[in-house]
C-alpha cells in the first residue's frame, strides 16, 4: 500500500505540480477558512474574510466580543451564514476557555488530544478538525474529502463503504508523518477530482492515474 500510495503521489505532483495550499495569510485566518469552507466555494470564503477583514474584526477578540447576529451577516457570502456563525462561535469560545485564545497553545497539545477536542466542538467534523490542525497547526493529520474517497474508490483503494477514519488511517499508517507530503498529497486528489475524477462525467483516459 505504501508504494501504490506514493506512485500515486508522484504522478499527481508530475502532472499538476505544487498546489501551495492552505490559502491564509495568518494561522487564524485559515482556522475562520476552514469553518467557512463547508458547502461552499472557496470564492465565497474569501469574500466573507475579506469582509471580516475590511470591518478589522478577523481575530480571536474580534470574533469573540461579536454579536453573533452581526458576524452571520459578515460572512453572509460563505452561505448557511447562521449556522456558520453558530460554528465559529463555538470555536472561539473554545479556544478562548481552553487555550486563552492562543492558538500556539492550542496546537502545542498532542496529535490526537487536540483532534478530539475539536470533535467535540458543535459543528466540526473531521474533515474541518483535520484541516484546522493541518493547514493551520501544521501537525501530521491527513485531511480527506469527497475527493479523494472517489478517487480511491475508483481505483480499487478503498471500499465503497469506507469510513472517514478507514481512509485518514491507511495514509497515515503507511505514509511517514511528514506535513508538507500530507499538505501537497489532499491537494493534489482535490485537483485531480475537481479535473479529471468528476462524480458524474469523470475523464478517466485522460486521468494522470489511467493505466494504459
Amino acid at each position: 500500500m505504501r508504494e501504490q500510495l506514493l506512485d500515486i503521489y508522484q504522478r499527481l505532483f508530475e502532472h499538476f505540480g505544487p498546489q501551495d495550499w492552505w490559502p491564509g495569510e495568518t494561522p487564524f485566518e485559515v482556522c475562520v477558512g476552514a469553518i467557512l469552507t463547508q458547502n461552499t466555494s472557496w470564492q465565497n470564503v474569501k469574500k466573507a474574510i475579506d469582509n471580516l477583514k475590511q470591518a478589522e474584526l478577523l481575530s480571536v477578540h474580534g470574533l469573540f466580543q461579536m454579536e453573533e447576529a452581526l458576524l452571520a451577516n459578515l460572512i453572509r457570502p460563505a452561505g448557511y451564514y447562521n449556522i456558520k456563525a453558530d460554528r465559529l462561535k463555538a470555536f472561539i469560545n473554545f479556544l478562548m476557555h481552553e487555550f486563552r485564545g492562543d492558538l500556539d497553545v492550542m496546537f502545542q497539545t498532542p496529535l490526537e488530544e487536540i483532534r478530539q477536542q475539536l470533535l467535540s466542538i458543535r459543528g466540526i467534523g473531521p474533515e474541518t478538525a483535520d484541516s484546522i490542525l493541518l493547514y493551520a497547526g501544521g501537525l501530521p493529520t491527513f485531511v480527506v474529502d469527497a475527493y479523494t474517497m472517489r478517487a480511491l474508490s475508483r481505483h480499487g483503494l478503498i471500499f465503497e463503504d469506507a469510513t472517514y477514519e478507514d481512509v485518514r488511517g491507511m495514509f497515515m499508517d503507511n505514509l511517514p508523518p511528514d506535513v508538507q507530503l500530507y499538505n501537497e498529497f489532499h491537494a493534489l486528489l482535490v485537483a485531480l477530482g475537481k479535473r479529471y475524477c468528476k462524480k458524474p462525467r469523470p475523464l478517466c483516459s485522460d486521468c494522470p492515474l489511467f493505466e494504459k
